[in-house]
């Protein structure tokens, strides 16, 4: 019986960090032969309060996150140990797109995050999402620092 995890989600949010939690990731999904899914929420919450935006918008942010992952979804792709990866791209509020789009339909086994630095100002109004997939999710939470 395998205790391992099957599904591994990254949750990656577009900083600089992104790379270092995503490569953390792929080592994870390849010691457990789990399959990868790297997901990511492009935040509309900016954009839904200027009233109406482009839909090239999204398309284009879209796009720049995939190139920047690129290489590295190129390396886990190639990994014969991970036995599938997957990308996943959605627009809207992070926490319930995350949550209700993501993890609630993948319910995956482990769920891979970045410490993501906010001011004590913008954290108290804001909350983590590390802490709020603490909170939200049923299965273990790995972040990574």
């Amino acid at each position: 019986m395998n205790e391992g995890y099957s599904t591994v989600f990254v949750s990656l949010d577009g900083t600089e960090q992104q790379n270092f939690v995503l490569a953390r990731a792929i080592k994870v999904a390849a010691n457990n032969d789990a399959k990868l899914i790297i997901g990511h929420v492009i935040d509309s919450t900016a954009l839904e309060s200027a009233g109406s935006y482009p839909v090239d918008l999204i398309n284009g942010l879209e796009e720049a996150f995939r190139n920047s992952i690129a290489d590295q979804v190129a390396e886990a792709e190639k990994n014969p140990d991970i036995p599938e990866v997957e990308v996943i791209v959605r627009a809207g509020r992070i926490r319930e797109t995350l949550k209700d789009e993501m993890l609630d339909v993948i319910q995956p086994d482990l769920v891979l995050c970045g410490a993501r630095g906010l001011s004590s100002i913008k954290y108290a109004l804001l909350g983590s999402i590390s802490t709020f997939l603490l909170r939200n999710t049923d299965c273990d939470i790995l972040v990574v620092k």
